[in-house]
């Protein structure tokens, strides 16, 4: 079994010097961030989709203004869009 020896003068590990960058790794990258966002970006604009549909008047029940193609088929489909982007943003390497 050889044994590196170490010469007088020397350490037996190379020291760092104090100017180097000891910063810790990020979990997410670039790519994740921007999944992230689009992801949130989507759920709000479901959300926003999903709002409103108030009747102009108390006394006139209108099915046409809650019941519309937008609020029951288009702002799921774009919340759950948002939901599984948001989630792929976690699993999407670096």
């Amino acid at each position: 079994m050889a044994q590196n020896k170490v010469k007088p003068g020397e350490t037996a590990a190379p020291l760092k010097s104090p100017t180097q960058d000891n910063s810790a790794v990020l979990l997410f990258g670039k790519k994740n961030y921007i999944y992230l966002i689009a992801g949130i970006f989507l759920i709000f604009v479901g959300f926003l989709l999903m709002s409103g549909g108030s009747m102009p008047s108390p006394d006139v029940w209108d099915e046409s203004l809650i019941y519309s193609f937008r609020r029951i088929t288009l702002a799921p489909i774009v919340l759950i869009a948002g939901l599984i982007v948001s989630g792929m943003a976690i699993f999407v390497k670096k």
